[in-house]
């Protein structure tokens, strides 16, 4: 599905927009069962820990910061049953990462208007670690993105060299794991905005983070992660869970690779 441009552009930069993945029914349906899941099932907290949001955000507005969030939308909805087997998407990610493509699980992250929280630089793999490069998390759009409402924002290239260590305490307590905001600033990356239907893909190592949403309306993405079902993970969401085959057939062995 991806012409060589694209999958070189990728290679180099670690991420990449797919115009239109989705079309507007598609997306109408994602939405609308998606409202549903907020209201019966989703979490609102005030998301992220540490001392990064004192660097992102004024005192008031970190007391207001808040994010939506829910695992594993699949297992509650028809629409994103669908939405995480589209062959277009699936051939897509194969072309990146091999022919079998697994699904490993899919996340909700929804920045309510006015207060939804910004994300600090950071990489998906301490989330989920695994051992090599075959796992790509596609972003599912729901809404028109830019700076104002908190588009994806990357550091080209970031993810050539593997997993970075990652701050997971301060003063001996526990935070979200993030890079330190001297040496990773949200200032020095290249934005990727997005249109409703849109995925952007980017590899788990690829640094990227997103803006404080300034808007009044919601801004709705939902992450969808998937690996070569040969990339064996070693900690983190869903370890030991096999995941549903979006492309191609699973290895024999890769079991034991969960």
């Amino acid at each position: 599905m991806l012409n060589q441009e694209q999958i070189k552009s990728f290679q180099e930069n670690g991420f990449i927009r797919l115009p239109q993945i989705y079309t507007p029914a598609e997306v109408e349906a994602m939405r609308t069962e998606l409202d549903q899941l907020i209201q019966d099932w989703a979490t609102t907290n005030m998301g992220w820990s540490g001392p990064w949001r004192n660097v992102y955000m004024d005192p008031d507005t970190e007391k207001r910061s808040m994010l939506t969030h829910l695992h594993d939308l699949h297992f509650y909805s028809e629409a994103w049953c669908h939405a995480v087997a589209n062959p277009t998407l699936a051939a897509s990610l194969a072309d990146l990462i091999g022919p079998n493509v697994e699904l490993h699980h899919t996340t909700l992250h929804v920045k309510p208007p006015e207060t939804g929280m910004p994300f600090p630089l950071h990489q998906d793999s301490p989330f989920y670690r695994h051992e090599g490069f075959g796992y790509i998390d596609a972003i599912v759009h729901l809404d028109d993105t830019n700076d104002e409402n908190g588009c994806l924002r990357f550091v080209p290239g970031s993810h050539k060299n593997g997993h970075i260590e990652h701050i997971t305490q301060v003063d001996g307590q526990g935070c979200s794991p993030h890079l330190p905001t001297d040496q990773w600033n949200l200032e020095n990356t290249v934005a990727c905005p997005a249109q409703a239907g849109d995925v952007v893909a980017f590899s788990i190592y690829t640094v990227h983070g997103s803006y404080i949403n300034q808007t009044n309306r919601w801004r709705r993405l939902v992450r969808l992660g998937y690996r070569d079902p040969m990339n064996k993970q070693l900690a983190g969401q869903s370890l030991g869970r096999a995941g549903l085959m979006v492309h191609g057939v699973r290895p024999a062995g890769s079991l034991a690779a969960t």
